[in-house]
């Protein structure tokens, strides 16, 4: 172990020192004892005494020199000593999926069964199923874009929080698309993922230009958005939150369409594909196939990405350690 290497000696537990102290306890206690007849001196019959004694052929001889080795080797090697660094293999997935889900007041209307917002959360569930090892995470907007969860590969988790969502619960009215994409770029990045994947399920916005760009922005930034429509080119009166429905200037009830084409431009700048409630699995389908493709194409990049760690050392004190315990094991060796 050259200079550098004490440079970087270090404990990777150094809590486990703490034991060492108590040595000193222990061994007073025992070379106390030592010094004067033990109890059992008096119990047992003095022709007996010599077969029960540590000591050997008549030499007295105490083991607290090794108990007290013996300890020290096991508390430093539980201490963990390291000053070597190894390189292991590393693994990062490749595969990030953003869901940005419209909760728009429009989400509630009913030209789809129940209604648009709960074809969305049906339509989530199946994507979370056919995730696999990728990480998810979920985006909700309105007015304002809310992360309900960042990138994680508990699908369980996400899956869960994303059940009860729905517009009432929004604290402001709106259907901005523009800054729900800014933010799921914004996990993307702070994820590293080395893939991003974009998944927003709507039924139109009112910033279609806005949306273009950052859909752009996201695909610049190496993701890919695909829209899911939600809702029928025929339209539904759209509910006003009261029981009632949305009127215009002139007391008509107002109908919200699925916006086919501005969405079809957006997918369009992001880099993917505009589909229906119906055409999802074969997205969810073609998806599965990319990250399929991209964990083979990265398979050999993989193995040559490492990390560096320190090495535990402290294996090399078992030798010794088992070797003296096997020693005091047996009665008069030490």
């Amino acid at each position: 172990m050259g200079v550098s290497s004490l440079d970087a000696f270090h404990f990777l537990h150094p809590a486990w020192l703490l034991a060492l102290p108590a040595l000193l306890l222990f061994t007073v206690v025992l070379a106390r004892r030592g010094q004067r007849n033990p109890t059992w001196s008096k119990l047992v019959d003095s022709d007996l005494q010599p077969l029960v004694r540590l000591s050997a052929a008549g030499r007295e001889r105490s083991p607290v020199l090794w108990l007290s080795v013996a300890w020290t080797l096991a508390v430093v090697a539980l201490a963990g000593p390291a000053w070597r660094r190894r390189q292991s293999p590393a693994f990062r997935l490749p595969a990030a999926w953003v869901i940005v889900l419209d909760l728009s007041p429009s989400m509630s209307a009913k030209d789809v069964e129940p209604d648009r917002v709960t074809r969305a959360r049906y339509a989530i569930e199946d994507i979370l199923s056919g995730a696999r090892d990728a990480r998810v995470g979920l985006v909700v907007f309105a007015g304002e874009p809310h992360t309900v969860a960042p990138l994680t590969t508990d699908v369980a988790t996400v899956r869960e929080l994303m059940r009860p969502l729905d517009p009432s619960l929004m604290p402001e009215s709106g259907h901005l698309l523009a800054p729900a994409l800014d933010e799921a770029g914004r996990l993307l990045r702070a994820s590293q993922g080395v893939r991003g994947q974009v998944i927003v399920l709507t039924d139109g916005s009112l910033d279609p230009a806005e949306a273009m760009l950052a859909a752009e922005r996201l695909r610049r930034q190496g993701a890919t958005v695909d829209v899911v429509g939600i809702g029928t080119p025929q339209g539904a009166p759209e509910p006003d939150g009261s029981g009632g429905f949305v009127k215009d200037a002139s007391g008509r009830t107002v109908l919200t369409r699925l916006a086919t084409d501005e969405l079809r431009r957006i997918a369009a700048a992001g880099g993917g594909r505009l589909v229906s409630l119906a055409g999802l699995p074969k997205l969810i389908a073609e998806l599965q196939a990319e990250h399929s493709r991209a964990l083979s194409a990265r398979a050999t990049a993989v193995a040559r990405v490492r990390v560096a760690h320190f090495s535990n050392e402290g294996v090399w004190l078992l030798p010794p350690l088992i070797l003296l315990g096997a020693l005091l094991a047996r009665r008069g060796w030490l």
